[in-house]
């Protein structure tokens, strides 16, 4: 089983009091813009983790687990690291970090390797699908005049975990406003109420779904507790973009898509999807390498009916199998050292395999 021991602070409460707290330690007020706090701390109690039980301190560069400003650099707790310090990291999506998907669209693999998948216009594809959990998208797109293919990108996503489902898309407008917040998001088909501005917060009771704006509008951070975290935003194709790509954008429809990035806390070893199956230990990439854009077929293996269903060919959500099963074989933890590595993680934590 891969497992990643970079414990992130995962903001949890009622969505009644927006109160926060830390799983992994001890509760966290929000910052109060205008004043500098002393530097927050956090406990590691991750058994599996190698700081765990003592309190890290955050920098002086980055005393804030939630910083007052979208700008501003957060504290991460690696409670992995050799160290046991704290570090500092933007909170928006790094299009060039493992695990990310941005562009047309341009994935960055979980072995680190960059590919592009563009699957079809107005078709929905399987990102991830594991045992309790199941990542989709919704691909927007247009064929330029002259082009065998369209460009897309990714307008939503749709997870399936456990009997939850939650949808995070990017709505359609005419032209760009940066002020005008274009997130639409459910959370078992209702829509969810999350304030307005940097910091506001909705947390879903029986879950501990967390939704967190990371900027006044249009970006968020989504965490399941030691499932994922994901750090989303909305972006248009904005006319630089067009005019190097000659994408045609018409002057009615910016078309405004996600760009994302996704960390994943248990991967099982037999996780498959577009981008899940890079995170196999055993996965060998096809794409080739050295060209200018390396693109990773299987349209056919990963999509699916709909933005909430596990229908494809390759896909193994089934949540109602205990965990340690999938596709109807028990899988066996092996016992052993872990093999450590950084290399995968780009800046993020230490990705570690038994």
């Amino acid at each position: 089983m891969q497992v990643t021991l970079l414990i992130f602070v995962s903001i949890v409460g009622q969505a009644a009091t927006l109160a926060t707290a830390n799983p992994y330690g001890g509760p966290s007020a929000p910052p109060q813009v205008g004043k500098t706090p002393p530097p927050q701390s956090i406990v590691c109690n991750d058994p599996r983790s190698r700081c765990n039980g003592q309190n890290i301190m955050c920098p002086q560069q980055c005393p804030s687990l939630r910083p007052a400003y979208p700008k501003e650099k957060a504290c991460y707790v690696d409670c992995s690291s050799p160290t046991c310090e704290a570090t500092c990291k933007n909170r928006t999506v790094n299009c060039y970090g493992v695990g990310s998907a941005c562009g047309d669209p341009r994935f960055v693999g979980g072995d680190g390797i960059v590919f592009y998948f563009h699957g079809r216009t107005n078709q929905f594809f399987s990102l991830v699908s594991d045992q309790n959990l199941q990542i989709n998208a919704r691909f927007i797109g247009r064929r330029p005049e002259g082009r065998n293919r369209d460009n897309t990108w990714i307008q939503s996503l749709g997870l399936m975990f456990g009997r939850h489902t939650f949808t995070l898309a990017a709505m359609k407008a005419a032209k760009w406003d940066a002020a005008v917040d274009l997130l639409q998001i459910t959370y078992d088909g209702e829509a969810v109420p999350i304030g307005d501005g940097h910091l506001a917060i909705w947390a879903a009771a029986d879950s501990g779904l967390v939704v967190e704006r990371t900027a006044h509008c249009n970006s968020v951070a989504v965490t399941i507790p030691r499932t994922v975290e994901i750090s989303v935003s909305v972006v248009p194709i904005t006319e630089e973009d067009d005019r190097i790509h000659n994408y045609q954008i018409p002057d009615d429809d910016c078309f405004s898509h996600l760009e994302v990035q996704f960390l994943f806390f248990d991967l099982s070893e037999r996780v498959e999807g577009v981008l899940g199956q890079t995170y196999r230990p055993e996965f060998v990439s096809p794409v080739k390498r050295g060209v200018e854009m390396p693109i990773m077929g299987g349209e056919s293996k990963y999509r699916t009916s709909s933005l909430l269903s596990a229908d494809c060919s390759y896909c193994i959500f089934s949540p109602e199998l205990p965990k340690g099963m999938a596709g109807g074989a028990m899988r066996l933890e092996p016992t052993g050292v872990m093999e450590c590595t950084s290399s995968m993680s780009n800046g993020r934590g230490v990705v570690c395999r038994r």
